[in-house]
């Protein structure tokens, strides 16, 4: 028993010597980052849908390159402008040359909303203005509940509200609380043996960004090619920028554990709320003034005039040559080739980038001209569609090798198909494609189409272990359709030649201009 209580006070002493340490030790700021590298990963749910605007679901991992001057001892090193998003626990910091005795990330950001949520049941001073005599008056008050929903404070006089009295006021604080920080900022208990200056690396990963791809197809007037651009949008939700940063994304699906949710910076903005005092029968009607119109003289001497001038100046322009043009702006990169990560696909901006605070940025994926594309209409066969006129889905299909002039892996994201018609640019339709790797199959579904529909009728053989399926084409289109459907269920006989994909089989067919088929299936039911 003895032995427990001599731990327990051993303890007790321990934990306040700590804080102690730390409150007491001299504190170094570092403002500046020297270098910065951002890798971006995808929101690991998003799918192919849109960024999250106000706060995205991905995450990066940050390397920041800064330099510090230490004193001899123990200081508290803080790295201000971290990101928002910042996840302590995953922070390293390398390049001291003691070590790292602890770690803090100070949450709360310096804002009005911060200052009075850090003030809440302490006292302030309320500096008020008279509108009629211009005298500022000063008063003790306490800040009894806020910041959101209004303000309320306490003086001599009693419990009012902020911003409600009809004066102009604002209220003084005497000092700014320790734990308020105007950047996001990482602080570090730090050992140095001797006074120097080091260049230190500080690596974390940070909630608060995402990226997406997005793709252009432009179709070529013969309706073979595809001229593809893809651009990739990087988004950062938090209140950090980094200027001339190392970017870089990476595509495809890892396994990422929950994390739970991080303290917001701020509490949100400051709200001043007041109650209507008055109603309108307070004040008497006030008269509105009368309306004064000015009438224009009109000066022709002076009219004739500007005339003469302006018919100078423009045969002199008509006399003077044309400006040379300008020249051409530089090339742009090349577009990142992927690298491959693991399973994973890293693409690294060969430039560059400034990611900014709140904003998104897009930089150039690819840019494919004669890719080989064909046309066609898809289905799956299901029996609970049976007899029922169904339109088939307009595919364009792109095959990813070089021989068809693709052969990139292409980062899931969406497209959006145009053609010209009579010298006009027209989108076509929209798709979303996952991750596709390189040799892959890309399929661009861009809605159903009226003119090219299928009908299914469902019998039962004489065989109980066998079903029939009829199936009718019909192609209102002027020219022949590429049709491609997919059957997904066992037939009999087994057919040769065709394609499987998965479990499924591929029936590829093609129906004449303003013309239908029929076709026949027989079905093997399970366990038959």
């Amino acid at each position: 028993m003895r032995a427990w209580s001599l731990l327990l006070w051993a303890a007790a002493q321990a934990a306040p010597a700590a804080v102690l340490a730390q409150t007491s030790s001299p504190v170094v700021v570092s403002a500046k980052i020297d270098d910065a590298a951002v890798t971006v990963y995808r929101a690991p749910g998003r799918g192919g849908g849109a960024i999250d605007p106000n706060w995205p679901q991905g995450f990066a991992f940050i390397t920041e390159t800064r330099t510090v001057t230490l004193p001899a001892g123990t200081s508290v090193l803080r790295f201000e402008g971290v990101a928002e998003g910042l996840l302590p626990e995953t922070a390293v910091v390398s390049g001291l040359p003691d070590g790292v005795i602890e770690k803090n990330r100070d949450a709360r950001l310096l804002s009005p909303a911060g200052l009075v949520d850090a003030y809440l049941k302490r006292s302030v001073t309320l500096r008020r203005t008279s509108l009629a005599t211009g005298k500022v008056v000063e008063q003790e008050a306490v800040i009894q509940s806020g910041p959101n929903g209004g303000v309320i404070v306490q003086t001599a006089a009693g419990v009012e509200a902020l911003a409600c009295s009809g004066l102009p006021e604002r209220m003084l604080y005497s000092r700014v609380p320790r734990d308020l920080s105007a950047k996001p900022t990482l602080s570090i208990l730090v050992e140095s043996r001797t006074a120097r200056t080091v260049k230190v690396q500080l690596l974390y990963l940070a909630e608060g960004f995402d990226w997406a791809a997005n793709y252009v197809a432009d179709r070529g007037a013969d309706g073979k090619t595809l001229g593809l651009t893809g651009w990739i949008t990087v988004a950062n939700g938090g209140v950090t920028s980094f200027p001339r940063a190392q970017l870089n994304v990476i595509a495809g699906r890892l396994n990422k554990m929950y994390s739970p949710p991080l303290p917001r910076s701020t509490p949100g903005s400051l709200v001043l709320k007041c109650w209507p005092m008055d109603i309108t029968s307070t004040h008497p009607l006030w008269e509105l003034p009368p309306i004064i119109e000015f009438e224009q003289q009109y000066d022709e001497a002076a009219a004739a005039e500007v005339i003469v001038t302006a018919s100078r100046r423009d045969r002199r322009a008509y006399a003077l040559a044309p400006p040379p043009p300008p020249p051409p702006p530089p090339p742009a990169p090349p577009p990142p080739p992927a690298e491959d990560l693991g399973d994973l696909k890293f693409y690294r901006i060969p430039f560059r980038v400034d990611v900014s605070a709140k904003a998104q940025k897009q930089v150039a994926l690819l840019a494919k001209d004669k890719v080989a594309v064909e046309q066609l209409y898809a289905a799956t066969l299901y029996d609970f569609m049976a007899n029922r006129l169904q339109s088939l889905s307009m595919q364009l299909r792109v095959q990813n090798r070089e021989t068809e002039g693709l052969g990139v892996a292409l980062p899931a994201g969406a497209v959006a198909v145009f053609e010209t018609m009579g010298g006009r640019r027209l989108l076509v339709g929209e798709a979303k494609i996952g991750d596709k790797a390189k040799d892959e199959r890309v399929d661009y579904d861009l809605g159903s189409s009226p003119a090219v529909q299928y009908m299914t009728v469902v019998r039962n053989d004489p065989d109980p272990d066998f079903r029939l399926w009829q199936v009718t084409l019909t192609n209102a289109r002027p020219f022949d359709a590429e049709v491609e459907m997919l059957i997904p269920f066992a037939l009999d006989p087994a057919p040769e030649g065709w394609e499987r994909r998965g479990s499924s089989w591929v029936w590829r067919v093609r129906v004449p201009a303003n013309d239908s088929l029929v076709q026949t299936f027989r079905q093997k039911m399970k366990g038959g």
